[in-house]
């Protein structure tokens, strides 16, 4: 196992050097330690209200691959030769939680019980009273938050990522068993060690999409 204690990279040398990868190593495997840690650093990401509505499935298997592959034909090569595929689900049901992440707040001694209790007097019923749509809206944006900082760990413990779009977002969340009706699926992401070094990025200057008031 890698451990945050021997990462090498800076922060700087992560968002300059980190690329997007098609091929990767078949022989590398990375531990469920490893990817638990991984998957750790990654949600110390913000989210709304720290409701954390973002759900993991590894999809590490040779028979949970080739199932993937039936819902993402054209990211074949990426499934195949990586260690893995991260699919990232956003739970509608994310408010569920919500008194037992501020109570964990409360014993760590973050916050005192008045501001738990005035919080989950607030928050609580705001989200209840959201529409599907707002709460699609929220979690996609909670989603993309984590996504991105897997992304960086992933690269600051040696790894190549992809970040995929393209699969059958009607049909994923049955065939690995979560229940469509509440589990949004946001993206998939294979992670694994490259296999060849890819291309630099092309960016925009900024004074072509930033402005200043």
């Amino acid at each position: 196992m890698m451990s945050t204690s021997n990462l090498d990279f800076n922060f700087n040398e992560v968002i300059h050097n980190r690329r997007t990868i098609k091929k990767y190593d078949p022989e590398v495997k990375i531990s469920r330690e490893e990817m638990s840690q991984i998957l750790k650093e990654a949600t110390l990401a913000p989210s709304s209200f720290n409701l954390q509505p973002w759900r993991f499935v590894v999809i590490e298997s040779q028979e949970a691959k080739e199932k993937l592959v039936e819902l993402a034909p054209f990211n074949s090569t990426q499934i195949y030769t990586s260690s893995a595929v991260i699919a990232v689900f956003g739970d509608l049901q994310f408010a569920d939680r919500a008194d037992e992440i501020y109570g964990k707040a409360v014993e760590l001694g973050h916050m005192p019980q008045e501001m738990k209790e005035k919080i989950l007097s607030t928050v609580v019923p705001l989200f209840d009273r959201f529409s599907v749509q707002e709460k699609r809206e929220s979690i996609m944006v909670d989603s993309g938050l984590v996504s991105m900082q897997l992304l960086l760990t992933a690269y600051a413990h040696g790894y190549a990522t992809n970040p995929m779009a393209g699969f059958n977002k009607e049909k994923i969340a049955e065939a690995f068993e979560l229940d469509a009706a509440r589990y949004i699926p946001i993206i998939i992401i294979s992670i694994g060690k490259a296999a060849a070094e890819g291309r630099p990025p092309v960016r925009f200057p900024i004074h072509e999409i930033a402005q200043w008031k």
